[in-house]
Formats: structure tokens, sequence, C-alpha cells
């Protein structure tokens, strides 16, 4: 293992009211009340709250989010890569077959900059809090092995709970395990590069029918 998950904080309840307040609180509230076009607003202000709170931790070597390059998993790259292509295919050719490549069909230039920008406003925010912060502050009260990887796996995917999406809940399981996996054996390097590729790929497929937040119909 490359990160450490042993935590820097003594465990106690209120540590664990913490966790459930940021992991659980904060994506139900956002689900629940949240206006989809507030999405990016949510994300900025948790996102600041994750690094303060890393910060206030203490312990936390931040070189360690640009040190690792040299152990990039480019095979796991491009498996996720093509894993994510042919899942979001497929599942378009059953749900939404006019979606399909729709970006790049209709809008390429818009392509550019969802791979320009996602992966830097959307997953490096996301990786910072659901992976250094996760296993950093909380680690004294994290079970361990893979039970570790499963309930981050979970967490990320209650996270996007707003997308009220079985859809997205799977992908997005399935994704915080090797997010998470990849983070823990390689460092943040990889697993950011990971979450970056799955989601570039995700928009350019044209699954944005699902993780588009302007798509976004609540369920009540």
């Amino acid at each position: 293992m490359v990160a450490e998950t042993s935590g820097a904080v003594a465990p106690h309840r209120w540590l664990k009211l913490e966790f459930a307040a940021l992991y659980i609180g904060a994506p139900l509230a956002i689900a629940l009340f949240l206006p989809p076009d507030q999405l990016f607003t949510a994300l900025a202000i948790f996102s600041l709250a994750g690094m303060g709170l890393l910060w206030l931790t203490g312990g936390f070597q931040w070189r360690v989010l640009v040190r690792g390059w040299r152990r990039m998993p480019w095979l796991e790259l491009a498996g996720i890569a093509a894993a994510t292509l042919v899942a979001g295919w497929i599942i378009l050719t059953i749900s939404h077959p006019d979606a399909r490549f729709a970006i790049i069909r209709n809008r390429p230039e818009f392509l550019l900059v969802i791979w320009t920008f996602y992966p830097i406003l959307s997953a490096l925010p996301q990786e910072l809090i659901f992976r250094p912060l996760f296993f950093h502050r909380y680690g004294a009260i994290l079970p361990h092995g893979n039970a570790a990887l499963a309930l981050n796996a979970a967490i990320f995917a209650f996270a996007h709970l707003m997308f009220w999406s079985w859809i997205v809940a799977i992908m997005t399981f399935v994704g915080g395990w090797i997010f998470a996996r990849a983070y823990l054996r390689h460092g943040f390097p990889a697993a950011w590069a990971l979450h970056a590729v799955a989601g570039n790929v995700l928009f350019a497929v044209g699954m944005g029918a699902y993780f588009y937040a302007g798509n976004v119909v609540r369920p009540f």
C-alpha cells in the first residue's frame, strides 16, 4: 500500500458524527433540496470544506498529491477507458440510443471544453474529498482491507444520489472502488487520472444523459 490509512485523528464519537454529516448528510441534503443548476457551487463549497478538514487534521503530507506519476497504471487507464466506452454504449443503446456520441456529432467543440475542465473542476475535488480526506482523517474509524474499499465505493456512489439513477449508482460504485484501490496502491495521481479518463469517456460516449445535472429529474 502506498497511501497511509491509519488516520491522524483518534477515534471518537464526534469523528463518526462528522463523517456521517460530511459523507451522508451533505449528499442527502444536496439531492433533496439543491436546485440542479447549483450543483457545481455545492461541489466547490464541499471541496473547500474537505480541504479545510484535511488541513486541520495534521500529519498529511501534501506533496503526496503530486507524487506517484512514475507509478501510473497505464494498463488500468486503458482498461477503464475501454470498459467505460463499452458500458456506456450498451446502456445508451438500450435506454437512449439517440444520445450515443451526441456531443461528438452535434457539438464536438464543447467536448473539448469538457475534456479540459472536467479533470480539474470535477474529478480533482472529488478525488481530494473521497480519497485523501476519507482515508487520512477518518482512517481510525474505517474497517480494514476490502471492507474499507467497499465503504469508500458506497460513500462515493451515495454522493451521486442527486442524479437519482440506479445506473449512476452502480457505475459510481464500481468506479469508486477502482479509484480507491488505485489511490492506496499507486498514489493520488493514479486515482485522479483514472477518474478523469472515465469521466471524459462517459461524456464522449453520450452518458451526459445520466451524469449531466441539467437532466436531473427528482422522483418526487
